[in-house]
C-alpha cells in the first residue's frame, strides 16, 4: 500500500494513478475516513491518558471520599471510553479496506491502455519453424510418446487434470535441474517454499481482495499459493534488516495453485491452463531506490529471456499497459512463447517491481543509518511447469513424430531425441 501521508500530500498524482490503472477508486472518500481516524485517535488516546492518570491519582489517594469520586468518575471516562474505541474500530475497518484499493503509481515509462489489448509488444526473438510435414500439436505428440495422460488426470483430479509421465517426467526434471544450474549462476540464494500460506499474506502480496476466486482456500483458511512470490515475501515480514544485507536475492521452487476461474471455455484442452503446477521465481529485495528498482527489474527480465533463448525456443516481449497492470505493480513485462499450432504467443512468465508497495503491508524494513525505510521489492518468473512443454515439444517436433531435446537439457534428460 502507498503511504497515507503520500496519498494526502500528492491527491492529484494518486487520483490519476487511478485513472490510469483503469480503477474506480474514491480518494476523497479516503481522506475524508483519514480525517476522522485521525480525529477519534487522538480522542481514544487523551481518553486513555486521563484514564492512567486518574488510576494512580486514586492508588496515591488516602481519601476514601476522594477516591470514591475518583472512582465514579473513572466508570463514566471508561464508558465514554469504550464507545469511542468502538467507533474506532468501525473507521479503521473502512480506512483499512480502502486503503487496500489505492493503486501503486506506475512508471512514467508504463504505455497507457485501457486492457490487454493496448499491452505493447517491444521485442520478437528466434526463428519460427516451418515444417516442411503436417505437424501436431502438444496433445497429440505427447500422448503419441507416452509422456502424459490426461484421460486419467480427470478420472482422479477432475476438470485440467493430468499425470506427467515417462520422458514428460524426466523432461520436466531435466528443466527444473537445469534451471537451478541456470538461475543460481545468477547469484541467488535457493529456497523451496511452503505451499500452504496464512490469509494475511495473500493480501501483503495484492492477490487478495482482488484474485479471490482464483484461489484455492483451505478448511482453516489458509490458502493454497500461486506463487513463490507470497511465502517469500512473507519470509521478512515483521522483520527490520540491516541495509549491508540487501539485495537478498532469492530463487524459489514451489507447486503452484490456481482454479484458472477467469478462464473458463479456454484453454480446457492440454497444458496451457492446469491447476496445478511448478515454477521457479526470481525475488529481489533491495534498497528504497527507483534506480535500484529499475536496474533490478531489468536483470530479472533479462535472465529469464536469456533461459528461452539458450533453449533455442522463439518468444516475443510486452510491455504491460496501464489498465492491465495489477494494483500493486510500478511496471510489469510478459513474456510469450510461441506455439505453432495456434499460431500464436502464449504467456510463459512475468518480471514486476513495486517499490515499497507490498513492504509496508509486510511490515518489512531495513536500518538506513538509524532511519527505518521500506525496502523495495520485485518478483519475476524463472520458469514454470508443465506450460514450457507446450512450446517446447511443438516447436522441436521432427516428422517421424520424435521430438528433437534442446542441446542445454540433453546432458540432463540422458538423450538427444525423445521417440516411441
Amino acid at each position: 500500500m502507498l503511504d497515507i501521508n503520500f496519498i494526502r500530500e500528492n491527491k492529484e498524482l494518486v487520483k490519476e494513478s487511478a485513472r490510469k490503472k483503469r480503477v474506480d477508486f474514491d480518494i476523497d472518500r479516503l481522506i475524508s475516513i483519514d480525517d476522522k481516524r485521525r480525529e477519534t485517535l487522538q480522542s481514544v488516546e487523551e481518553k486513555r491518558a486521563r484514564q492512567n492518570k486518574a488510576t494512580e491519582e486514586i492508588a496515591r489517594s488516602e481519601d476514601p471520599t476522594s477516591q470514591a469520586k475518583a472512582i465514579s468518575e473513572m466508570k463514566i471516562l471508561k464508558t465514554e471510553l469504550q464507545k469511542e474505541e468502538e467507533k474506532l474500530r468501525k473507521i479503521m475497518e473502512e480506512w483499512q479496506k480502502l486503503m487496500l484499493d489505492v493503486p501503486n503509481i506506475p512508471d512514467m515509462s508504463v504505455p497507457e491502455g485501457d486492457g490487454e489489448k493496448d499491452n505493447v509488444t517491444i521485442k520478437e526473438w528466434g526463428e519460427k519453424p516451418n515444417f516442411s510435414f503436417e505437424p501436431k500439436d502438444h496433445i497429440e505428440l505427447m500422448k503419441d510418446l507416452d509422456m502424459v495422460d490426461f484421460e486419467r488426470g480427470v478420472k482422479v483430479h477432475g476438470f485440467r487434470g493430468y499425470f506427467l509421465k515417462n520422458d514428460g517426467a524426466l523432461l520436466s526434471w531435466a528443466i527444473w535441474n537445469y534451471a537451478q544450474d541456470f538461475f543460481l549462476n545468477k547469484n541467488f540464494t535457493p529456497f523451496i517454499v511452503p505451499a500452504i500460506v496464512n490469509k494475511e499474506f495473500l493480501y501483503g502480496t495484492g492477490h487478495l481482495p482482488g484474485d479471490a476466486d482464483d484461489l484455492f482456500e483451505t478448511q482453516d483458511g489458509q490458502y493454497l499459493s500461486g506463487t513463490a512470490e507470497i511465502p517469500m515475501m512473507a519470509y521478512h515480514s515483521g522483520e527490520i534488516l540491516r541495509k549491508d544485507e540487501l539485495p537478498k536475492r532469492y530463487l524459489a521452487f514451489s507447486p503452484c495453485y490456481r482454479r484458472e476461474a477467469g478462464s473458463h471455455g479456454k484453454d480446457t484442452k492440454g497444458l496451457i491452463r492446469v491447476h496445478e503446477f511448478y515454477k521457479l521465481e526470481q525475488i529481489i529485495l533491495c534498497v528504497a531506490d527507483h534506480a535500484e528498482s529499475e536496474r533490478f527489474h531489468e536483470e530479472l527480465n533479462r535472465n529469464t529471456e536469456e533461459f528461452i533463448e539458450s533453449l533455442k525456443i522463439p518468444y516475443r516481449q510486452i510491455v504491460i499497459s496501464t489498465g492491465d497492470l495489477k494494483k500493486a505493480q510500478v511496471k510489469s513485462y510478459d513474456t510469450e512463447l510461441w506455439v505453432p499450432m495456434e499460431s500464436t504467443y502464449r504467456e510463459i512468465a512475468s518480471a514486476s517491481y513495486y517499490h515499497d508497495y507490498q513492504t509496508r503491508r509486510f511490515n518489512t524494513r531495513y536500518d538506513d543509518g538509524g532511519k527505518k525505510r521500506y525496502a523495495h521489492s520485485l518478483n519475476a518468473t524463472a520458469i514454470p511447469t508443465p506450460r514450457i512443454l507446450v512450446s517446447l515439444v511443438e516447436n522441436f517436433q521432427q516428422e517421424d513424430g520424435s521430438i528433437r531435446v534442446p542441446e542445454v537439457l540433453q546432458k540432463y534428460l540422458g538423450k538427444d531425441v525423445i521417440s516411441k
